[in-house]
């Protein structure tokens, strides 16, 4: 299903890697689910579609929040907020599993933290999440403090360490007979 030359994120925790597989990068990650999270409407927050994809990279250039592809906004629901008509915060959907949705991506930029922009945000998606009966959860590398901070404030609770692996298949040499 993944050829060679093209690469899956696979997230485990502490699985071993198959023989014919390369490890491209890890990430070690708390994963947190949503005890207590109370979705709240946010008029800022905007829906962003295939248009905004450029300034959606953009802003993960400059905020690394994590894997974020030119065709990641197809998983699911993103919003946003925009200053004078710039891209300075985000958050969506990634994946979907039966009564589950997570929420990643979520960033702002350095010049606009401290503004409650990622709360807001969060509290959106988490309105939608809870509006279709599913309950929210998301990643988060275990060295960012200031975000699992955040989470445990809107009432995410962390449940396990997980490592998210960045696999490639290794070719698979030919054999001569």
């Amino acid at each position: 299903m993944v050829p060679p030359g093209t690469y899956a994120g696979f997230i485990h925790a502490g699985a071993g890697v198959p023989e014919t597989w390369k490890t491209l990068q890890e990430f070690e990650v708390v994963q947190m689910i949503g005890q207590q999270v109370n979705g709240v409407h946010a008029p800022e927050a905007i829906p962003l579609g295939p248009r905004d994809v450029p300034a959606m990279l953009e802003l993960v250039r400059e905020t690394d929040p994590g894997p974020f592809l030119d065709r990641t906004i197809e998983l699911g629901d993103y919003v946003g907020i925009r200053r004078d008509g710039q891209l300075v915060a985000m958050a969506g959907e990634r994946l979907h599993f039966d009564g589950w949705t997570e929420i990643s991506a979520v960033c702002t930029a350095p010049t606009h933290r401290g503004h409650g922009m990622a709360s807001r945000l969060a509290g959106a998606l988490i309105a939608g999440i809870q509006h279709r009966s599913e309950r929210a959860f998301l990643h988060v590398l275990t060295n960012n403090t200031n975000a699992i901070r955040l989470y445990e404030e809107l009432g995410f609770r962390v449940r396990r360490p997980l490592t998210i692996s960045v696999l490639t298949p290794e070719p698979i040499p030919s054999q001569e007979t």
